[in-house]
């Protein structure tokens, strides 16, 4: 909820939330990408299918995270309404390492992966011509 509407039951969904290291990990690439699906943190974190899904339904039963749903991958995003109070938090710990290597691997990730991509679409290019 924005800051304003900040209530008892929110604010312990909250904490509870950001009791756990995987929850925060995923909470702080969420909040610096906007947006990712599955698949994405389960390669940044190095975590099973299982754990990510397992955190990723207790932040959204928490009411921190919602999902869209583009083909067979979902995507994930923080809450417009939680956005406020996760920047709070997220600016004390911005120097974190864990949290910092963590977004550089989705970085070299998403560099690799539009080098690939990049690289198919010269090949049909090629092969149309």
């Amino acid at each position: 909820m924005r800051v304003k509407n900040f209530s008892l039951g929110f604010g312990l969904q909250l904490f509870k939330a950001f009791s756990e290291e995987a929850r925060i990990r995923i909470l702080h690439l969420l909040y610096q990408e906007t947006e990712m699906c599955i698949t994405d943190l389960e390669h940044v974190l190095d975590f099973t299918q299982t754990k990510t899904s397992r955190h990723i339904s207790y932040l959204r039963n928490a009411g921190l995270v919602y999902s869209r749903q583009v083909d067979q991958f979902m995507y994930y995003r923080i809450r417009h309404q939680a956005k406020d109070v996760v920047e709070q938090l997220f600016l004390y710990m911005s120097k974190d390492a864990v949290l910092l290597k963590d977004h550089e691997t989705y970085k070299i990730l998403y560099s690799n992966r539009e080098l690939a991509i990049n690289k198919l679409q010269q090949k049909k290019w090629r092969n149309a011509n």
